[in-house]
């Protein structure tokens, strides 16, 4: 019988880093423990310092009590911050410390060529060589690989999307996977900027807070990209798959609400087996369900736009790790980082086609 998906839609947003840091001796990224409201207060107040930047939760309108706070400060205020810290009691541990050395991993090329060889594939690598790997895969599975340029970035970047599929025939069902959509986003949160529960609790109408919702749904021109590809693609694309960074989760919807979606029980026993079946052969532990009871409400994702828009199985991955190195993580953590992945996907992909092939006449 012929296989439901055949082919398999991906786009890399931008860069490498979901987070942009700027380069210091000293920078610190804390961990910090709050348990009272007045400690939620005081961090949260933190948080509007210039010279810091949240990193977990996404949002200050997310710290809670009996919640931890990953904090990333620049080295002219980390005594300020520490002292403040301890004069409210509020208990903190270092994540990291040398922020520079971390960030020149992911920055250098340990080649003359960094894209030859083998270890292309262990590396964090620059836009231009991401656009030649782009390239280079077309020219090298001409048979199998289409380019599909299906927009620009804010910044004029083009937006890429590769056509895999392994027969010559009319494609009839698809899979999508995006990732890096945070990357090098310096206007809206493209994830709070889709049409689903756009701009309520979660999100923000100020341009300067992280969770920006923009002017109005799919104001950016990422999201019109995706947005209009996928309705151009409606009876075709079957899973929707979104790679973010980081906390070690297998969601999915509905994360712009608490409501449970029809087929509830089906997404959360696929993503409790990919999380069963990545603990057993990779000793890793990822959280999984619904996206705002595991996390927090974020409306306006991608992920909860492509179910309502009809795609049922529609997941988001949070890849390695829980925050010891957070959007830092070193390039040697790069092959696992993708093998837990590329295990949850083929698990999540299996149960379509097997779903799909029950539906078939």
């Amino acid at each position: 019988m012929r296989p439901p998906i055949q082919l398999v839609y991906l786009i890399c947003f931008n860069i490498f880093l979901e987070k942009c840091i700027c380069k210091s001796e000293h920078d610190q990224v804390l961990s910090i423990t709050v348990f009272t409201q007045e400690h939620v207060d005081t961090v949260q107040n933190l948080t509007s310092h210039n010279e810091t930047e949240l990193w977990q939760p996404a949002s200050p309108i997310y710290i809670t009590t009996n919640s931890e706070v990953h904090l990333y400060i620049q080295s002219t205020s980390v005594e300020f911050v520490t002292e403040l810290l301890r004069k409210h009691g509020i208990t903190y541990r270092m994540l990291l410390e040398n922020t520079p050395a971390l960030i020149e991993m992911q920055t250098k090329n340990d080649s003359s060529d960094p894209r030859s060889g083998g270890v292309f594939y262990e590396r964090y690598h620059s836009l231009e060589d991401i656009y030649y790997w782009i390239n280079k895969t077309k020219q090298d599975h001409s048979d199998m690989v289409k380019v599909i340029l299906i927009g620009s970035s804010s910044e004029k970047r083009p937006l890429y999307v590769l056509k895999l599929s392994g027969r010559r025939d009319e494609v009839k069902r698809a899979m999508w996977i995006d990732c890096g959509i945070h990357a090098d986003c310096f206007g809206a949160d493209l994830n709070r900027n889709f049409d689903a529960n756009w701009c309520t609790k979660g999100a923000s109408d100020n341009p300067c807070d992280p969770t920006y919702c923009g002017q109005f749904p799919e104001s950016e021109p990422e999201t019109q990209a995706v947005a209009r590809f996928l309705r151009s693609h409606k009876d075709t694309v079957k899973l929707y798959l979104s790679i973010h960074s980081y906390s070690q989760m297998l969601l999915f919807p509905y994360s712009c609400s608490y409501d449970e979606i029809p087929n509830h029980n089906e997404l959360f026993e696929i993503v409790k087996e990919a999380s069963t079946k990545i603990r057993r052969y990779y000793r890793t532990n990822y959280k999984y369900g619904p996206g705002a009871k595991t996390i927090y409400l974020a409306p306006g994702g991608s992920d909860d736009w492509a179910y309502n828009f009809g795609i049922k199985y529609s997941f988001t991955f949070e890849l390695q790790d829980r925050g010891r190195y957070g959007f830092l993580l070193p390039p040697s953590f790069i092959p696992q980082a993708c093998n837990e992945a590329l295990l949850a996907t083929k698990i999540i992909a299996l149960h379509v086609i097997k779903k799909l092939n029950e539906e078939l006449p």
